[in-house]
């Protein structure tokens, strides 16, 4: 039976909103990926293994090329919690309660938002794991696309302690690929491997990560690495993950976050229906987002 509501979701303002600004500093993904508008809640994404070229003869005729088309399928979920708030809370509170719980929720989807879409091991089922992680694409073999699981993954003999070798080792992986972009790669890191990269030197006793100064990203190998809370591998999509961190490397070309609708919000006065016996209101965020990686040679992790 359909659902029939009378209450209106009202989207955050991009530019200008509170909740979205620090969505953006939180998440990765939502600051890095390419944006897909959707309009329904699937879109076929295409996706491309390049395309060759040829020298060709004057008067000669042109090659056709034979690279693979093929396309991503954007599904989008919704990521969404509800706050009960007395009316007293609201009426008798000095901050903005709703504003307060607003900014909380913002937050914890930016970390459920990419987990589920670099750090899940398991297969995606549209629930508990709403996506293909990065994590899971780099573990599955497809022969479509030459690529074999696993290939693309280093997980450090120590964990928590990856070596020089570890990280230099990794990042390798990526940039021997036809996808490889110096100008647009980027590290998205647990936070955790800041204090194992503080002391990790290159052959030359050189560090290989350098910390920001006045504004600047921080670097690994040259490359911006882009903190998340996100980023630690987990069975399950939860804005708490609890397992071992990853450090990704990628390209924000081949991040596809399909955006459906949102951050947006309803309130649902107490004073009418049920919750009018209590004094309670509703408060309910969401976000509908999509999520795939364009494709797996594309990118690395090290799991650190």
């Amino acid at each position: 039976m359909a659902r029939n509501t009378a209450e209106a979701w009202i989207p955050e303002e991009w530019e200008t909103s509170k909740v979205v600004q620090s969505l953006l500093q939180v998440s990765a993904v939502e600051a890095l990926a390419s944006p897909i508008i959707m309009t329904s809640d699937t879109k076929h994404v295409p996706r491309t293994a390049g395309m060759g070229v040829d020298v060709v003869a004057k008067g000669g005729a042109y090659g056709e090329d034979t690279s693979l088309n093929d396309e991503v399928l954007l599904t989008a979920r919704k990521f969404g919690k509800a706050a009960r708030i007395a009316e007293e809370d609201i009426d008798d509170s000095v901050a903005n309660l709703i504003d307060a719980k607003m900014m909380g929720w913002s937050k914890s989807y930016a970390k459920m938002i990419d987990n589920a879409s670099l750090a899940v091991s398991a297969a995606e089922n549209g629930t508990t794991v709403p996506f293909t992680s990065l994590y899971q694409l780099l573990n599955t073999t497809d022969a479509t696309l030459g690529y074999t699981g696993g290939t693309n993954i280093t997980t450090a003999a120590s964990a928590n302690l990856p070596s020089y070798t570890e990280f230099n080792s990794a990042m390798g992986l990526v940039e021997g690929g036809d996808y490889f972009d110096p100008a647009s790669m980027y590290a998205i890191a647990h936070p955790a491997f800041r204090k194992s990269l503080r002391g990790v030197l290159d052959l030359q006793s050189r560090p290989i990560f350098l910390e920001g100064l006045n504004g600047t990203p921080d670097t690994i190998f040259g490359v911006p690495v882009r903190w998340s809370l996100g980023a630690r591998v987990s069975a399950t999509a939860t804005a708490t993950p609890t397992g071992r961190p990853i450090m990704a490397f990628v390209n924000p070309d081949l991040m596809l976050l399909g955006r459906r609708s949102g951050p947006e919000s309803v309130f649902i006065d107490g004073r009418d229906g049920l919750s009018a016996l209590t004094d309670e209101s509703i408060l309910k965020m969401r976000a509908r987002r999509a999520w795939a990686y364009g494709h797996p040679n594309g990118a690395s992790i090290l799991v650190g």
